[in-house]
């Protein structure tokens, strides 16, 4: 036996008090893996903590009830026991009740294809009309939601893969959703909440379809259930139940019909009298005392304890059987029975003994145990015999003690090892059933990797198309990339030509944007100014510090840049200090340079030194311009090398 868990207890009292589900009947093994994976879910590894969570989230109750009770079901489940159903049970059945109503019951319907199953059974027997007006089926389980399915009735097209073609056209009608099985002979069904071990049984039942649902429960919850069962079932009822349910320790409730198909039919207790032998009526006086005393020989060897009792209820016998166990004798033959020990040790007697007599009928009361001092207990089916003449009058009564206990012994070791073999095969049945339900869910999981994997092959037809479109863009770019590198050194040729030719020329060159700002400045106007190309290049020409008197070569440059009416350019002379600091007049010609427009892009200036010019005389004469006063005039610049 598997040990209980406290906590794993307390949390079925919970949801028993809570929800009003009472799950404490169920085997354990099998229900606590159940919880456990719905724990494996939530990501809580111990039962107090699922408590908590349970009363946190309420949401949770319905997901671990479906786990629970897991609602597998299907149409025509099991075709042969179904087959066997519609051709050796319902037509002597419905033989039998002709023209009478017939009632089912559906337990543990689920979805409530069993239910309708059933329907199409009884339909096809009677007829639409007949079944419509002569049978009810009462479907019931204790799960609301599945209960809400069964009521609409609607299955997809895989739920209804079970059922022939030729009942599914004639009994279901095709919609958006699915199939629904048809509305006026849905009417006769019935669905509603019923738990087997609380609630009261549906009852005068003619067909009970209780299909793997005890294989949920322990034995004694077992045992209460089939006890409900039997007072539903009218006397010739039909039980009809699932391929893990063989009931082979209830053979006092059930006898089986067809055992391998599970029908089994209700045990009805006998209520006949038994049959009385003639006595003797001509033997002589010494064959009678004869006979007496062998009778009372053989009632005194007897091995079951024996007592008889006259009409007034006082002992008039008992055997050795009876004196070893009851401490009986001699002294206590004439006594009321009421006034001896054994009348209320091991049970009381006086109530069957008069229900026997009054009834005259043998009454039995089985496995009645007995405890002695000092000895192993015992078992015993006690007998109630009324003792009758030939002509019926009541000469008394017999109570017989037949031990059982070995009998008991084997008969528990018996049904322990049933229970065992019904345990191991309901915990094989449940495992193929979570294994068919983990299959389709496998199922489902390839179809759905299939459905992605054809989504990445379509992306990867994508990508691959982009990949194409983008290394023909790349070999674009690469063209392009080549046609500028070629451009740039027709640039960077046209570039160093422009610069040999501006570093071969004798006159110092600079080209001015159109800003003023400088852009080409060659060798020549490096020496001549001390400046070097790549100090002047971006400088405004006006701000440069040499010794050119720039400021009287602005309005030219501005005449240039603005219409450049003269072609050829303009010239002028002007006075200036070289790099060395030395005076030398300079010829300065400005030219425009032209756009690509009809405006000016900038302009070139153009320089050479001449020679010193002559000095004037003092008064109106020619004016001489010393070195020192030249410099002195001159602009001032940075100092740079020779």
């Amino acid at each position: 036996m598997t040990e209980t868990d406290p906590h794993f207890e307390r949390l079925l009292e919970d949801v028993k008090e809570l929800r009003g589900f009472d799950f404490t009947g169920y085997k354990r093994a099998s229900i606590m893996r159940r919880v456990r994976r719905r724990m494996q879910v939530v990501g809580v590894t111990s039962f107090e903590a699922y408590r908590d969570y349970l009363l946190v989230n309420a949401d949770e109750f319905t997901a671990l009830f479906n786990t629970i009770l897991i609602n597998v079901t299907a149409f025509f489940r099991d075709r042969e026991a179904w087959q066997y159903l519609d051709t050796k049970v319902l037509p002597p059945l419905l033989e039998a009740k002709e023209g009478q109503p017939i009632r089912a019951w559906s337990a543990g319907c689920s979805s409530g294809e069993e239910a309708y199953t059933l329907a199409m059974l009884f339909a096809e027997q009677l007829g639409i009309e007949e079944f419509r007006d002569r049978v009810k089926i009462y479907a019931t389980d204790v799960d609301d939601e599945a209960l809400a399915a069964a009521r609409q009735a609607v299955y997809s097209d895989q739920a209804i893969q079970g059922v022939p073609e030729e009942l599914r056209e004639k009994y279901f009608e095709r919609n958006g959703q699915g199939f629904s099985f048809r509305k006026e002979l849905r009417r006769s069904v019935i669905f509603g909440r019923n738990d087997l071990v609380q609630d009261a049984p549906i009852s005068h039942v003619d067909v009970l379809a209780c299909r793997n649902t005890l294989m949920y429960f322990n034995a004694e919850t077992q045992a209460q259930i089939l006890q409900r069962l039997h007072f539903a079932l009218n006397p010739d009822g039909v039980l009809f139940l699932g391929r893990a349910e063989m009931l082979l320790s209830h053979a006092r409730l059930f006898q089986p019909i067809e055992l391998n198909r599970r029908f089994f039919t209700k045990v009805v207790p006998p209520g006949a009298r038994p049959g009385l032998g003639k006595l003797p009526t001509e033997t002589s006086g010494t064959e009678a005392t004869h006979h007496a005393r062998l009778r009372e020989a053989a009632l005194m060897s007897s091995a079951s304890a024996q007592l008889v009792l006259d009409s007034d209820g006082k002992l008039a016998f008992s055997n050795a059987r009876a004196a070893h166990y009851f401490g009986l004798g001699p002294k206590d033959i004439g006594r009321p029975i009421q006034d001896l020990e054994v009348s209320y040790r091991p049970i009381e007697l006086r109530t069957p003994i008069s229900q026997a007599v009054r009834e005259r009928r043998t009454v039995w009361v089985r496995g009645v145990p007995w405890a002695r001092a000092e000895s192993e207990p015992l078992s015993f089916d006690l007998q109630f015999i009324p003792l009758v003449d030939e002509l019926g009058n009541l000469l008394g009564s017999t109570v017989i003690f037949n031990d059982v206990t070995h009998y008991r012994q084997l008969q528990q070791e018996l049904e322990h090892a049933n229970r065992s073999l019904e345990t191991a095969y309901e915990e094989l049945q449940s495992t193929n059933e979570e294994l068919e339900t983990t299959n389709e869910e496998l199922q489902s999981t390839v179809e759905e990797l299939e459905t992605t994997n054809e989504e990445l092959q379509s992306t990867n037809e994508e990508l691959e198309t982009m990949n194409e479109e983008l290394q023909s863009m790349n070999d674009e770019l690469h063209i392009t990339n080549e046609a500028l590198r070629e451009r740039q050194d027709e640039v960077d040729h046209l570039n160093g030509f422009m610069a040999a030719v501006l570093d071969s020329m004798s006159a110092g060159v600079a080209v001015v944007d159109k800003d003023l700002r400088i852009t080409a400045w060659n060798a020549k106007a490096q020496d001549l100014w001390g400046v070097r190309t790549e100090e002047a290049v971006g400088e405004h020409l006006l701000t440069l510090d040499i010794g050119l008197p720039l400021q009287q070569l602005r309005p030219i440059l501005r005449r240039q840049l603005a219409d450049g009416s003269n072609k050829g350019g303009e010239s002028i002379r002007v006075n200036a200090v070289n790099r060395r600091g030395k005076p030398v007049e300079v010829h300065v010609i400005a030219s425009r340079l032209a756009g690509a427009g009809a405006g000016s892009s900038g302009a070139i200036l153009a320089h050479s030194p001449g020679p010193a010019p002559s000095p004037r005389p003092a008064h109106g004469g020619p004016r001489v311009l010393t070195r020192t006063k030249a410099r002195a005039m001159a602009p001032k610049r940075p100092p740079c090398d020779d």
